[in-house]
């Protein structure tokens, strides 16, 4: 039903910029004949079909779900229902599942009853919406249609509504922001009421599933979760993707033939778009048993396929892409005048690299190592299938170690009693990883900002 309503104010909406244009391009005498070009006329006929139109669908499925669950209550099944208020909704929910899909199974026999009287309510109502959309489109069109003249202002009218249309996009992406922010800080909020903010930032001992009394601070310290993540993320990760990222963005920049670098670039960019859960399978069935076979030969007694040095390693090459490209880009900005005089005193192409190029990207590159760092420790499926879940305060590359990130996944899956300590913490874990993140972010943009007012 959804779908056809859209399809049908779609159809009237490109109608009406049909309609509007040709109706302007019949007053269009030459240039100064109108205020306006007849396509801009169009667009606002068009307009003024699909936002009233889609305003009203929208809002009438927002007023029409409580109509529909009174038709459906009113009905001779609905004398059955419990009257327990959640085994009630349950019973209903799972009748608008059925509605929708007659093929589904049902597990109450009620909610099969009460399956066809929904279906019913539902197209009933929706027809309601469908019709009502309609006419909104069509009066809308109407007025937008009356407005088709000489010196009407349509440009201005279509051009505001493009711009309040990407506000509408910008604050939408701000009120998301900061409607995670709120529920974070809300949620752990809870949490430190139940444990102290010092104990959980400064403690080196994580057992949430031993928590119990009121006396539970000794169980949630979460240091040996911020140990994991900056050892793996930042710090076997970045081993590899610094070294591996500048010399390939040094080789695409200063070394590579054109065709080369036409085929090569693209080619390390894909590794971006690899999914992470690929990642985590190469390291957990490749990676990490090559790391276990090592660490027997070197002596080791039962090393395990988990490891800290597997989850870095198989990161550090996932975050590749990111360190490169941002380190071609800031090497490609530095000005050919700076390359040319180097050469020209008698410097060769490495010393220019190593004595001109980099130290004049720096700000660049640092920009780039900063978002790599905030990509690989916010990253998960390869901490969860390559670097186990043990909470481990140690510098050993060969043991198991577990992040902020993976902790996360573990409290908030399985049957948990959403207001225990226990659950709560996993938001306080965000919270820490939200604030770190933003931080590298903001420091990364200043010195992009920095980097970009040098070389512009």
């Amino acid at each position: 039903m959804t779908m056809i309503a859209l399809l049908a104010i779609l159809a009237i909406g490109l109608a009406g910029a049909f309609v509007g244009r040709l109706r302007a391009r019949t007053l269009y005498h030459g240039r100064g004949s109108m205020h306006s070009m007849p396509g801009y006329h169009g667009w606002h006929v068009a307009l003024w079909v699909l936002v009233p139109a889609l305003i009203v669908w929208f809002g009438w499925q927002g007023v029409s779900s409580p109509l529909i669950e009174q038709q459906v209550l009113a009905s001779p099944a609905a004398a059955s229902l419990p009257a327990d208020p959640f085994e009630r909704s349950s019973v209903l929910a799972e009748a608008r599942a059925l509605a929708a899909n007659p093929g589904l199974a049902a597990f109450n026999p009620i909610s099969a009853q009460l399956a066809e009287p929904t279906r019913a309510a539902q197209h009933s109502f929706g027809f309601i919406g469908i019709v009502l959309a309609l006419l909104s489109a069509l009066a809308g069109g109407g007025y937008a249609f009356t407005r088709v003249r000489a010196a009407y202002p349509a440009r201005n009218r279509v051009e505001r509504a493009v711009m309040l249309g990407l506000l509408g996009a910008s604050l939408l992406a701000v009120i998301t922001t900061a409607g995670i922010v709120a529920s974070l800080v809300f949620e752990s909020a809870l949490f430190f009421t139940h444990v102290s903010p010092w104990a959980f930032l400064t403690g080196t001992h994580w057992s949430p599933g031993n928590a119990s009394g009121t006396d539970i601070d000794g169980a949630f310290g979460a240091v040996p979760l911020f140990w994991g993540t900056i050892f793996i993320g930042a710090i076997i990760a970045m081993a590899v993707a610094i070294p591996l990222g500048l010399m390939s963005a040094i080789y695409l920049t200063q070394y590579a033939h054109h065709q080369a670098r036409r085929w090569l670039k693209p080619a390390l960019e894909i590794l971006a778009g690899v999914p992470t859960v690929v990642y985590g399978y190469f390291a957990a069935l490749s990676v990490g048993p090559l790391i276990r076979d090592f660490a027997a030969a070197m002596g080791y007694s039962s090393p395990s396929t988990e490891s800290a040095l597997a989850a870095g390693l198989v990161m550090g090459v996932m975050i590749i892409p990111f360190v490169s490209s941002m380190a071609d880009d800031a090497l490609a900005a530095v000005p050919q005048s700076m390359r040319d005089g180097s050469l020209a005193l008698g410097a060769t192409p490495s010393e220019t690299i190593r004595k001109v190029l980099v130290p004049a990207a720096l700000p660049g590159i640092v920009a780039g190592v900063m978002l790599a760092v905030s990509r690989a420790i916010g990253e998960t499926m390869i901490v969860v299938m390559a670097a186990g879940a043990t909470a481990r305060l140690s510098a050993d590359p060969f043991a198991s170690m577990t992040t902020v990130t993976y902790q996360i996944v573990q409290l908030l899956t399985g049957d948990q009693e959403f207001d225990s300590p226990k659950t709560l913490s996993a938001f306080a874990l965000g919270l820490v990883l939200f604030v770190v993140t933003l931080i590298l972010n903001i420091v990364a943009l200043r010195v992009v900002r920095r980097f970009r007012e040098a070389y512009d």
